[in-house]
């Protein structure tokens, strides 16, 4: 577990010359549940005042050039489009596009952040996971809560190779919520030609054993953290802001996913446990993936 202090949220232009050199033709993707802001976390001294400097540090600490989020509140984009400048934020539509304009009401989104010196952007969009997608807030099969995904389709000005990056959150109580869920991005992302590169990532509130998971590998995704460490184990990716010390540590599984298709592979895959000053920047470790377009 790593500790940070003191580093700096930006990069200067001569540094991310010197990181485009190091990184040759990879790239880094994260995936990261910021959990949204409550205040029922505030008064336990784990809001998102306390915790969104320690956040956007430990994100920055690991030289990211695109990120999938989750669970993200418009004022919490907010703080990310201010400590991320180098990065163009895309896919937050609401509250405008939710039945309710005030408030949380259960809908957190799931906007993508990429690197503007990196990628130029080509195409963006989303959709409800929904039987009406196209129907802002819908729910079916019994969903908790109304679930979106967004996508984006890159020009990766370092290897002038195309890629497409998707993020979701899927419901947190239906399993048959789920299944149906996963299934229509699916179905989706199935029009792209095979060897066209995809990223797939977020929480899916599934383990890797879950029907769930293995209906996304059946339909030719891999798992990027299994590619590269293999089938043992990895322990929990959602700790409640204990850390080690999370008493169902034992119980839980890994749940925050980074899936490939197509020509994309990784060459590196770890779940991040820093903390910053004594606080997790949320109750989900965060995970990355370098990866290549080839």
């Amino acid at each position: 577990m790593g500790v940070l202090s003191a580093l700096p949220l930006l990069k200067s232009v001569d540094s991310y010359a010197m990181d485009m050199e190091a990184k040759k033709t990879g790239f880094k993707a994260l995936t990261c549940n910021i959990r949204v802001a409550l205040d029922e976390d505030e008064a336990n001294g784990v809001g998102w005042s306390t915790r969104k400097e320690g956040c956007l540090r430990i994100i920055s600490a690991q030289n990211p050039d695109i990120i999938g989020f989750q669970e993200v509140l418009k004022p919490q984009f907010l703080d990310l489009k201010e400590g991320l400048k180098d990065f163009q934020g895309l896919n937050f539509d609401g509250p405008e596009m939710d039945m309710h304009k005030e408030g949380y009401h259960g809908i957190a989104k799931n906007p993508i952040f990429f690197s503007k010196k990196r990628f130029e952007l080509i195409a963006a969009g989303g959709y409800w996971l929904s039987e009406t997608p196209l129907v802002a807030g819908s729910k079916s099969w019994g969903t908790a809560r109304a679930r979106n995904m967004s996508w984006v389709r890159l020009y990766d000005r370092i290897t002038q190779k195309e890629c497409r990056f998707l993020t979701l959150h899927l419901d947190h109580v239906s399993n048959e919520a789920k299944l149906a869920q996963v299934k229509l991005v699916l179905e989706e992302s199935a029009q792209y030609q095979p060897d066209f590169p995809q990223i797939f990532v977020g929480d899916f509130n599934a383990n890797a054993n879950s029907k769930i998971i293995r209906s996304v590998l059946s339909s030719g995704w891999k798992d990027s953290y299994v590619e590269i460490n293999g089938n043992q184990d990895p322990g929990p990716t959602v700790h409640s802001f204990k850390g080690k010390d999370d008493p169902k540590k034992d119980i839980r599984k890994k749940i925050d996913f980074i899936f490939l298709k197509g020509r994309v592979r990784a060459s590196a895959s770890t779940i991040i446990k820093d903390v910053y000053k004594g606080v997790y920047p949320s109750d989900h470790y965060f995970v990355g993936a370098d990866l290549e377009l080839f």
